[in-house]
């Protein structure tokens, strides 16, 4: 695939021409050879997506997939404002209805504008994938909506026959959604009986307040779904979303701030306000989890959950911990998320890059060495101490260019300092896709790039 070994053109999936099982696999490799075989393994691996927003057809509405839904992702909102003209402002925008707003993106961005941008050039690298070729030459966003129409027009069907498909162009075995069933809206679809879905899609346990220590929201949780307000239950809360769910993992999200503050009263934050807790949403089913300030009526933002991490809390040492350790459950930490930078931009105005102290990963690895933990972290800056701290603890695992770090020029600076420093001992990367259509870009894009590290 010379087309792609810049490490800017995209490397598609395909499957592999010579089966594993073939004879030819035990030949040995020429060192003029290299070359090619790496870019040829790479292209016809399929990926296991560690950590996506995505969720399945069955899930309705949640299952986010469409041109308008790519076109109105936070990334491309941000990017519209850099140049949008002075009349539209924030509040007139999302007043607006999807379609009008993917209207303005694609023609300020896509027509008026050159499409250069990694986010601009993920668009039109899915349509191209799903054989869109004319429409794009073309600037034709009515005749791409009515080729996603055929399959909307299907309904259940058509989605998971879409999905699917982008599923097959991506070479995606299974992702792993970001599970937070703490309003109606989604807890409808793990209780009281859990909905069916394909086996690529499996689930992660969001358990951001038992990080954090946060007693008020974690007892109103319990008490809402009928445990008492005891470590025991608590416990037992925790297993029985771990049976309902089968997470291949709990997970939360820090600030890039976090720190270890001291604990009092067993398990209340000292100097720790948290503002904005939804009060209604600890009444469902499931509420591990803090909305500070925001009421979740998009549920695109479940990333909104910054929590400090409270070493010394008794919610930390005697609920996750040993329910980790008894499940083998690892626990992933995304930390250095700064949100609200820009609020009247919703989501789109989070993403402050800070540098982030990782002391305190450092001492999670050493206090629970029988805790898996998978790390990533949002700023360059701290990669490589990333890297070092997992050479020195064997329950650390780093994984992935996050958010920011999600370009192509980073990913080959991460990726390649990842290899000097940790050989295999590390995932190059995980999609963080909201929209299903974005997984095949997003591998496309840095299959292209691991190829050439």
């Amino acid at each position: 695939p010379t087309h792609a070994q810049d490490g800017v053109m995209p490397l598609h999936y395909s499957v592999r021409s010579i089966p594993a099982e073939s004879c030819l696999m035990n030949r040995k490799v020429k060192a003029g050879d290299i070359h090619s075989v790496v870019w040829s393994e790479v292209r016809g691996q399929e990926v296991i997506d560690l950590h996506t927003h995505l969720l399945p057809p069955s899930h309705g509405a949640l299952c986010l997939w469409g041109i308008d839904e790519m076109l109105t992702y936070h990334y491309l909102v941000s990017e519209y404002f850099m140049t949008a003209p002075a009349n539209i402002t924030p509040e007139a925008f999302f007043a607006m209805n999807k379609n009008e707003q993917a209207d303005l993106i694609w023609r300020s961005l896509f027509i008026q504008r050159t499409p250069i941008s990694e986010a601009t050039r993920g668009v039109l690298t899915t349509l191209q994938a799903l054989g869109l070729h004319y429409e794009v030459d073309n600037r034709d966003l009515d005749a791409i909506r009515r080729f996603y129409d055929g399959f909307r027009g299907k309904e259940l069907e058509g989605v998971e026959k879409f999905v699917s498909e982008v599923y097959r162009i991506a070479g995606v075995k299974y992702a792993i959604m970001t599970n937070i069933p703490f309003d109606s809206t989604e807890a409808q679809h793990w209780r009281p009986m859990k909905k069916e879905y394909p086996e690529t899609f499996k689930s992660a346990l969001r358990v951001d307040p038992l990080l954090a220590g946060d007693r008020k929201t974690i007892e109103n949780a319990l008490k809402s779904s009928g445990y008492a307000t005891s470590l025991e239950d608590a416990r037992k809360y925790l297993h029985d979303w771990c049976d309902t769910m089968k997470p291949e993992y709990l997970m939360a999200s820090t600030p890039h701030d976090f720190s270890l503050p001291p604990s009092e009263g067993g398990g209340t934050l000292s100097g720790v306000v948290k503002k904005g807790v939804n009060e209604s949403s600890l009444q469902s089913p499931f509420a591990f989890t803090e909305l500070t300030g925001n009421d979740c009526k998009d549920c695109e933002d479940t990333d909104n959950l910054p929590s400090i991490i409270n070493e010394s809390s008794d919610f930390l040492t005697e609920i996750l911990m040993p329910v980790c350790e008894e499940r083998d459950l690892p626990l992933a930490l995304k930390i250095g998320a700064h949100r609200s930078v820009n609020p009247a931009l919703l989501s789109a105005g989070d993403g402050l890059v800070a540098f982030a102290d990782t002391n305190t990963l450092a001492r999670l690895c050493g206090r629970f060495p029988r805790v898996r933990f998978l790390a990533t972290f949002l700023s360059r800056n701290n990669q490589q101490e990333a890297c070092v701290l997992a050479s020195k603890f064997r329950n650390l695992h780093i994984y992935g260019c996050w958010w920011f770090s999600n370009n192509p020029s980073i990913i080959k600076e991460i990726t390649q300092m990842r290899v000097e420093m940790l050989g295999t001992a590390f995932t190059a990367q995980h999609s963080d896709a909201r929209v299903v259509d974005q997984l095949i870009y997003k591998w496309s894009h840095s299959r292209s790039v691991i190829a050439k590290v």
